[in-house]
């Protein structure tokens, strides 16, 4: 499959749970075309921040049906689609699964476009993970960081 769009993604937590933010670059391949967009929360883990990087990312495609290339170095959102694991926890209703919310809405933007995954290794030197990387870190440093109300209410923080 010819890819039209490639999606890089990077999330961060201090503390894991702590301060954390995601970090996204999108690119139309053959275009020029390159946007980065990134976000910081105040209480939050880092498997919900490299999930909502990639949910951000597909979420602004325009177009639906766009073939698209998410690289992630997160083996728990990869494995989790390429491995089909996603599907079963959809059909149990995400019963006992971590960050149920953004899973459902991942699946939604998901089934929208057509989407590989591919993993990296991270802090690998790969230009774009690198800075996705330095943008999650940056959001999770920001002053005012957002409120990651899910985790916080499920969390009992």
């Amino acid at each position: 499959m010819a890819h039209t769009v490639h999606i890089y993604t990077d999330g961060a937590a201090k503390g894991n749970p702590g301060p954390g933010g995601y970090g996204v670059i999108l690119e139309q391949v053959g275009t020029g075309y390159r946007k980065e967009f990134y976000e910081g929360f105040r209480l939050t883990t880092n498997n919900r921040m490299e999930l909502l990087a990639v949910i951000v990312g597909l979420e602004k495609l325009k177009n639906p049906q766009t073939t698209v290339l998410v690289v992630s170095d997160s083996k728990y959102v990869v494995d989790a689609v390429t491995k089909g694991w996603i599907f079963g926890w959809e059909k149990k209703n995400f019963k006992d699964k971590k960050n149920a919310d953004l899973w459902m809405r991942f699946l939604k933007v998901y089934r929208r476009h057509k989407v590989d995954f591919k993993w990296i290794k991270g802090h690998n030197q790969h230009p774009q993970n690198e800075r996705c990387d330095e943008l999650a870190v940056m959001a999770s440093t920001q002053p005012k960081l957002n409120i990651d109300a899910v985790y916080e209410h499920e969390s009992g923080k």
